[in-house]
């Protein structure tokens, strides 16, 4: 039966379907270790200036943590990185010369560094000393973004090549480096997705705090979670929206017709109207049931509320994406932000007024809060690649034409494989990771060889 379904597919959905399966696991792992990691060298920090134990226990309580979502994350990412050659043997070949060594350097630059230190952060505690240790932290904090700056790198170069050539095999070969990896887009994406890092991590942590919050409302671990992660909600997300403005303004100089699927825009006009809602209606080219602003998104997206906006019908429709995804996949994304960004203003109010740990309506709110990160990382994601469709590259190679030459069965196999796989290997780390979450931050284990250094600090503050 099987057989029979998958032979009658398109092996190029099957392959697109497969890799953004796949990359949708990978990237809320990445996601979560970019800021948790940053986290983590902040706590020992904050540890070491100030001596106050409630940090190494939330120190020691995270590391755990994050050893585990790390190691999640490597695996998920080395399993994609084979789909290019069994799925996306054409696009390996063509784009190669400058793919292959982008991303090589992340391994070189990033991933060893990454590697290198994160045995000493997870077990040379007793074996190095104090700073070398917290050295060892920030090393991969630094590796993790180190990571990032690569991987949008490649994936910015798709979106805006630049700096490169044509050989007489057809392949892209970089004439420049500088231009290739700092592409129009790059500075922008990186930004963006470095802060959506930050935010994802501080809703999660701020999650986890809120919960004990609610068991406990005077511990002081909890406290310092929630404390920590509501101040980088209040300052990180207008932040975001401000970079995600400038992002959106690069978007729509670079690539129109993503911007336009974002947007619902099926003609050109001037004052455009802001769809809030409606259902973009592919076929006959309008937003049905729509909810608009007028004039609004050409003052978003020109600065200018008279300002032309370019439509879909500037491009021809075999270049159209689909448009409705995008539309919702960016409608998503921009909701969670203004959720998180009322939540760092209310516990702002909360905090001036003195009820940050008493306020049982906001913990609860935060819980809630705590996975949407996640969600808003994959629909961006989703209007990144997505909204770029029909290309693999933009505007040079498209992704029918980059597919390796394998059948819709073999595909679809190796898709319910992953399926099966990913759900059993990445649900029980995940089951996990949430029952160490569960746990109780103030009773952490703390090693023998900590205990001596921690009571002769409470002697100390006793004596003071």
């Amino acid at each position: 039966m099987l057989e029979s379904w998958f032979s009658q597919a398109d092996a190029v959905l099957l392959a697109r379907f497969q890799f953004a399966f796949t990359v949708a696991f990978h990237i809320i792992f990445p996601a979560f270790t970019i800021g948790l990691a940053s986290f983590l060298a902040v706590l020992e920090g904050l540890y070491l200036k100030t001596r106050n134990p409630v940090y190494q226990k939330l120190f020691r309580y995270w590391v755990k943590i994050f050893a585990v979502a790390f190691g999640m994350g490597v695996v998920s990412g080395i399993v994609m990185s084979y789909q290019f050659g069994t799925n996306w043997a054409v696009f390996s070949d063509k784009a190669g010369p400058v793919i292959g060594p982008l991303m090589g350097y992340e391994v070189l630059t990033a991933f060893f560094l990454e590697a290198g230190f994160l045995g000493v952060m997870l077990f040379g505690m007793n074996k190095v000393g104090e700073r070398l240790h917290f050295f060892a932290t920030l090393m991969v904090a630094v590796g993790t973004a180190i990571s990032a700056f690569w991987i949008l790198s490649v994936n910015s170069w798709m979106q805006t090549p630049a700096g490169f050539a044509m050989n007489e095999q057809g392949q892209f070969i970089v004439t420049s480096w500088f231009e290739a990896i700092f592409n129009p887009s790059f500075p922008y994406r990186l930004a963006h997705m470095l802060l959506a890092a930050y935010l994802t991590t501080a809703f999660v942590v701020g999650a986890v705090g809120a919960w004990h919050l609610l068991k406990d409302s005077t511990s002081a671990s909890a406290r310092k979670m929630f404390s920590m992660a509501m101040w980088m909600a209040l300052i990180v997300a207008p932040l975001q929206v401000f970079v995600g403005d400038l992002h959106g303004l690069n978007t729509q100089e670079h690539q129109p017709a993503k911007v336009a699927a974002m947007e619902g825009h099926f003609e050109t006009q001037s004052n455009a109207p802001l769809y809030l809602f409606g259902l973009p209606n592919q076929t006959t080219a309008e937003v049905d049931y729509a909810v608009k602003i007028p004039g609004l998104a050409s003052l978003i997206l020109q600065h200018d509320i008279n300002a032309e906006v370019t439509g879909l019908d500037q491009f021809p429709r075999d270049e159209w994406p689909p448009v409705a995804t995008v539309f919702w996949a960016f409608r998503i994304m921009v909701g969670i932000g203004v959720l998180m960004m009322l939540i760092g203003l209310w516990s702002g109010f909360q905090r001036l007024r003195g009820g940050l740990y008493q306020s049982k309506m906001l913990h609860r709110s935060a819980v809630l809060m705590g996975p949407l990160g996640f969600v808003a990382v994959i629909a961006g994601w989703v209007v990144t690649e997505v909204g770029r469709q029909p290309w693999v590259i933009q505007g040079l190679l498209r992704t029918s034409e980059a597919v390796s030459p394998v059948d819709a069965v073999g595909v679809g196999a190796s898709l319910l494989a992953f399926i099966i796989v990913y759900f059993l290997v990445f649900g029980a780390g995940t089951v996990y990771i949430l029952r160490k979450m569960a746990g109780d931050p103030e009773h952490t284990h703390i090693p023998d060889y900590a205990r001596i250094p921690m009571a002769a600090e409470r002697l100390y503050h006793e004596e003071k």
